[in-house]
């Protein structure tokens, strides 16, 4: 059996890496799902394609950082919105379509937006650390404030112990 499946899950994730590649012209195809379906494809199919996929510049830290933590990157979610914006802008309207057309591409266009602006753009933790220092401006937790103030507490009891039995 795993000798039918894994050159299906082969052909399905070149099958989804074309489609991903076409995806950055053709705005009705987003790019960044179907190398994250490509990556899937790879991993369960080839761990020799999955990793040249993750060695790739372009593609590589983007697919890393979804298989750690679900996370699409702020720069993909900015270069994808702005690619499918720009690239279905135009033909909406300018070109003569049928209606019911134009509604099925804003419907399609909306949904792939969704779909990558609904992930985080960075890890949990990290996105916790980073806009805790936006919003104090230090460099340190309320963790790490914590956790020196009671070092300083348990400090100056010890000095006090100590000036008064020493």
């Amino acid at each position: 059996m795993d000798k039918f499946r894994k050159p299906l899950f082969i052909a399905a994730g070149f099958f989804a890496l074309i489609l991903g590649a076409i995806g950055v012209v053709l705005p009705l195809l987003p790019t960044t799902p179907f190398v994250i379906l490509a990556a899937l494809f790879f991993s369960k199919g080839s761990h020799k394609i999955h990793h040249w996929l993750l060695k790739q510049k372009i593609f590589g830290s983007m697919i890393q950082s979804w298989e750690a933590d679900r996370v699409i990157p702020i720069r993909a979610k900015l270069l994808s919105t702005t690619m499918m914006l720009t690239m279905v802008s135009y033909p909406l309207l300018f070109r003569p379509f049928a209606l019911w057309l134009k509604v099925l591409v804003v419907f399609i266009v909306f949904y792939a937006l969704w779909y990558v602006w609904q992930h985080r753009s960075e890890p949990v933790d990290t996105s916790i650390e980073q806009s805790w220092k936006k919003l104090s401006g230090k460099t340190t937790t309320p963790d790490t404030h914590q956790r020196q103030a009671s070092i300083k507490q348990k400090n100056s009891y010890s000095a006090d112990t100590q000036s008064l039995f020493g």
